[in-house]
């Protein structure tokens, strides 16, 4: 379940009250050895882990890299983001959020032969570690096809258009930034130079100009993790995502997966207070 690159309108979902709002409208939540089921089948288990990639940005928001700490931020980062710690935070919340029938709809997809090959594709792409390598991969492919005029342009763009990522994912990460900044200034790493309001409003200008690449990136992604598929297989991926209760199934996991990535960013900003740029000796 390629839970970065397939958004939801949502909005700026990653406030928790939000979450247990939404599953309290939806009806009662489903037990816990079923939620840990759905975490394995639908590859949320993998996403949640993939967190751990997006520590290498946290350096850079702050004007640092990872290299000016040394030996001490693989040890920051291995702690804050330990697999365990994100998968128990994830399956807490959804012990609370998660309807049952939304679990058994999410279940039912994705624990099909086309849904596991899909889950499979999705979770190798989440732990591709070369980001650069994806992205130069999904760009040739994307080039390739539209030198073709192929059909599967437009497929890939329903895909992504089912999930509204451009707006959602622009919001959501624009929010764990400024949480992780909000942290990092509570902490006395930094000094803001503006108010959080000017902040927001700042990022918020921001966002046209970053919608146009991002629609561009995620093409790219969607062309290179589905690349073993056939036209036929993602249509039916296509429909699948559009049904009103994927949508919603969507919608929470997002909202979870944002609200513990912006959670550990923040746990970041507080543990920085304690470490000093060094070089390893």
């Amino acid at each position: 379940m390629a839970f970065i690159f397939r958004q939801t309108a949502l909005g700026m979902a990653l406030a928790l009250s939000f979450v247990l709002s939404l599953a309290g409208a939806a009806g009662a939540a489903a037990e816990r050895e079923r939620v840990e089921t759905f975490l394995e089948v639908t590859g949320f288990d993998v996403a949640l882990e993939s967190i751990r990639l997006s520590a290498d940005s946290a350096p850079a928001m702050l004007g640092l890299a990872a290299d000016d700490f040394g030996s001490e931020w693989s040890r920051l980062v291995e702690e804050v983001f330990a697999t365990s710690v994100m998968h128990d935070m994830g399956l807490e919340i959804l012990e609370k959020t998660l309807p049952e029938d939304l679990l058994e709809h999410g279940i039912a997809f994705y624990g099909s032969e086309l849904g596991q090959r899909l889950v499979a594709a999705e979770n190798d792409a989440h732990m591709e570690e070369e980001e650069g390598f994806k992205a130069e991969a999904g760009g040739a492919i994307l080039e390739g096809l539209r030198g073709m005029d192929s059909d599967r342009v437009a497929i890939l763009e329903r895909l992504n258009a089912a999930s509204a990522v451009e707006d959602t994912s622009i919001a959501a990460m624009q929010e764990v930034q400024i949480r992780f900044l909000l942290a990092a200034a509570a902490a006395g790493v930094i000094e803001l130079r503006m108010e959080e309001p000017d902040l927001r409003e700042a990022m918020r200008s921001e966002r046209e100009a970053l919608r146009e690449g991002l629609r561009e990136s995620a093409l790219e992604g969607a062309a290179y993790t589905y690349q073993a598929f056939t036209d036929e297989e993602l249509i039916t991926y296509a429909e699948a995502l559009e049904d009103p209760k994927m949508q919603q199934v969507y919608e929470l996991m997002n909202a979870v997966q944002y609200e513990i990535m912006a959670n550990r960013f923040e746990a970041v900003a507080e543990r920085l207070s304690d470490m000093q740029p060094s070089q390893d000796l």
